[in-house]
């Protein structure tokens, strides 16, 4: 309960998230020309990305540990959460581990794999075992589009789940500030009704104070 409704768990959810957009957003420089510019690419900027994704894949062994380490920190984040889950757990926390899963079904289904096509610099025909699959298999720049296009997905996922958690934030506050303005109501309602019962007690006393003396002058 203390990890559902702590702040520890939206931690480890929030910084492996903010982490991975900050590794897409470093690749902003070699996708934008791809995918969003209105000028033709030139052929050296596959060169150029090409090259660094190789540079990315060759990297020593403790790097990509270290980036699975960080992905397994965010799922074990939304599991703690969704032990013993509330109405409001179900509903941002689940759709959060959704949209991480759809994440991590990206990373490996097209990142990793398209890194491994561009490490052995087999694309297109190189790749084909007949000539039916020579026009099904992506050449170079449609490979290349193919993984800038997959950083976008993976960032626009990531984003949702830091909007759902950051939706969940406020609901709950607004929920605590709703309990605490209903608590007020109740105490200012009671403490009026005791006071108005005080009021009327002291007045039936004052009352046979006042018939208690009049029977004495009698």
């Amino acid at each position: 309960m203390a990890f559902r409704n702590g702040s520890f768990a939206t931690f480890l959810i929030v910084c492996p998230t903010a982490f991975f957009l900050g590794i897409i957003f470093s690749l902003l420089p070699y996708d934008y020309p791809i995918l969003w510019s209105n000028h033709p690419t030139p052929p050296t900027h596959y060169d150029y990305f090409e090259a660094h994704l190789r540079f990315l894949h060759a990297s020593p062994p403790l790097i990509p540990r270290i980036l699975h380490i960080v992905i397994f920190l965010g799922l074990l984040g939304l599991i703690l959460k969704l032990y013993k889950p509330s109405e409001s757990n179900m509903l941002f926390d689940g759709a959060s581990l959704v949209l991480y899963m759809c994440g991590i079904t990206v990373y490996i289904a097209n990142i990793v794999k398209g890194l491994r096509l561009v490490s052995a610099g087999k694309y297109g025909e190189d790749l084909a075992t007949s000539e039916e699959d020579k026009g099904q298999i992506l050449g170079r720049e449609d490979s290349l589009k193919v993984l800038a296009a997959s950083n976008t997905i993976l960032a626009l996922v990531l984003i949702g789940v830091l909007v759902l958690q950051a939706g969940q934030w406020y609901a709950e506050r607004k929920d605590a500030q709703e309990v605490e303005d209903m608590d007020g109501k109740k105490g200012g309602s009671s403490s009026s009704s005791s006071s108005a019962a005080g009021v009327e007690a002291e007045g039936v006393s004052s009352g046979v104070k006042g018939k208690g003396g009049a029977k004495k002058r009698n």
